[in-house]
């Protein structure tokens, strides 16, 4: 985490990301009107929601865009800010499940959330380190090489550009590598406030600080409840990762933890290009400057949400980057979410009378920025190319079964499982300040964290979604369940969806 600087834009955990250095938010608009009737209320305020309401907003469409907590608190301020025309859901994969013309157009919609990102920055001036660069996949065993081949055959079938190389700039040991020109990097929360200025000029309106409990829908006008306050709208786009409540996103999308590292070097071994490997999980790098200071990024060791210890991701990820660097400091480090798709590609559309863009897997920059051209055009009756490769209501039963399996399994075992897991040797008294674990205390699970000062929060374990156990976070400091992703803060506030009520407080005193 850096030092000596006071964090000034929010996110979703306690460690700061690079991105909030420096920043200061953009003052918004404390009230909506609750008699306006808005053409398209957004809910969520990262690059998929902005990207949307700055759309509909130029289009003439009279918007208002509410966020739970402050503009860019969610993955926006923690991507590591990769922008490039291959994606996590290989083009080869994308065939196979969708055949040709479902695999070119996820490239071409890749490549169009790419340009319209490119746009953006030269319409609106945005000063957000936007910078070309090249790309390199490495591959460090033969299983690999064929992989790479994989990847690179995939790329050319849908018009791209790979090129095979033996020179990768990076000191990990390789056998072959591809290169990709043309891709980009960029700053991107000074590009997302770069975005809400220009909402801001053309009339759009931004509410902070508002989760919207529900939506409901009387005769044609859908009405977003927060708490005693109501907001009406014709349309509704959830931009919030997967739309809140028991969905069908909640068994066809998985939630991952990426961890990143900001590392300053001994030497000046930074990498001048966007660099990823063939492991699993795999890692990525690049370098990108700070208050005029260096940094390689290193990021990688993902996992599902709730499930592996995130102390020893960033551990591993530490020891991964100092076998090959020179480290002088890890000045920061920070992880994000994201969700991946059960058969790959994202969904984006309309299903159950609502807008939504959701299973970005790892690629949220480009595919939510063209998630927020599919919306405006369906809004807009406008014909889309996209609209039926990425329907919500798409069923793969064959190519994406297997998975589906695999992942509500999973989330079964969770549901079980873990409440009987906890035993009552378990003490609340043995937990270290600055620590939380869930314990059985007279019988009952508690989700116990200890503060600093030895003060003791204590919250019913049971997510408010679908009825998991959360396990402890104690890099964020957060509850996260391992079912669905819903995150948590230390006095039970929803940090990330598809919760919206939050963890039920339980008073310290009668678990002491």
């Amino acid at each position: 985490m850096a030092t000596g600087k006071d964090q000034i834009i929010a996110r979703d955990g306690v460690h700061e990301s690079p991105w909030q250095s420096g920043l200061t938010p953009i003052k918004t608009n404390s009230t909506a009107d609750p008699r306006t009737v808005y053409d398209v209320l957004i809910i969520g305020g990262g690059i998929t929601g902005m990207t949307s309401a700055l759309m509909l907003q130029n289009a003439g469409k009279k918007c208002l865009l509410i966020e739970a907590e402050t503009i860019g608190f969610g993955t926006t301020a923690g991507t590591s800010a990769h922008i490039n025309t291959f994606a996590d859901t290989t083009y080869t994969e994308a065939q196979s499940a969708f055949g040709k013309e479902g695999a070119q157009l996820f490239a071409d919609a890749v490549n169009e959330g790419f340009a319209i990102i490119k746009e953006n920055i030269k319409t609106y001036k945005i000063a957000c380190d936007f910078a070309i660069k090249k790309s390199y996949v490495y591959a460090e065993t033969e299983g690999q090489v064929k992989q790479l081949e994989d990847l690179c055959k995939g790329m050319r079938e849908v018009g791209l550009d790979c090129t095979y190389t033996d020179e990768v700039p990076i000191p990990v040991p390789h056998q072959m590598g591809v290169v990709m020109e043309n891709q980009a990097q960029f700053h991107p929360l000074r590009y997302l406030q770069g975005l809400q200025k220009g909402y801001g000029k053309a009339g759009g309106q931004v509410l902070e600080h508002t989760r919207i409990d529900s939506v409901k829908i009387e005769n044609k006008i859908h009405l977003a409840k927060s708490g005693d306050q109501t907001f009406k709208a014709l349309k509704v786009i959830y931009a919030t990762h997967v739309p809140p409540g028991i969905t069908i996103f909640s068994f066809r999308c998985a939630p991952y933890r990426s961890y990143v590292l900001g590392v300053k070097l001994k030497d000046e071994n930074y990498p001048h290009a966007l660099i990823y490997d063939l492991q699993e999980p795999y890692h990525y790098f690049r370098t990108h400057i700070i208050d005029g200071q260096k940094y390689l990024l290193v990021g990688g060791n993902d996992h599902k949400t709730g499930h592996d210890d995130p102390e020893k991701a960033f551990a591993s990820l530490e020891r991964y980057v100092r076998k090959y660097y020179k480290v002088a400091s890890v000045d920061y480090r920070w992880s994000s979410q994201y969700y991946i798709p059960v058969d790959g590609l994202p969904y984006i559309g309309h299903i159950d009378g609502i807008y939504c863009a959701t299973g970005f897997n790892g690629n949220g920059m480009m595919l939510g920025s063209i998630s927020a051209k599919i919306l405006s055009d369906l809004i807009l009756d406008k014909k889309t190319k996209y609209e039926k490769v990425f329907s919500p209501s798409r069923i793969k039963p064959i190519d994406g079964f297997a998975e589906f399996v695999k992942e509500n399994a999973d989330v079964a075992y969770h549901f079980v499982a873990d409440r009987f897991k906890v035993h009552e040797t378990d003490s609340v008294k043995r937990l270290s300040p600055g620590t939380g674990k869930v314990v059985e205390v007279d019988g009952e699970k508690v989700a116990a964290y200890k503060d600093e000062s030895g003060q003791l929060h204590s919250l019913n374990p049971v997510c408010t979604h679908a009825g998991c156990i959360v396990n402890w976070n104690g890099e964020e400091k957060s509850w996260d369940c391992p079912c669905h992703g819903a995150r948590f803060d230390i006095d039970g506030k929803v940090l990330a969806g598809p919760a919206t009520r939050g963890l039920e407080q339980i008073k310290a005193k009668s678990h002491e």
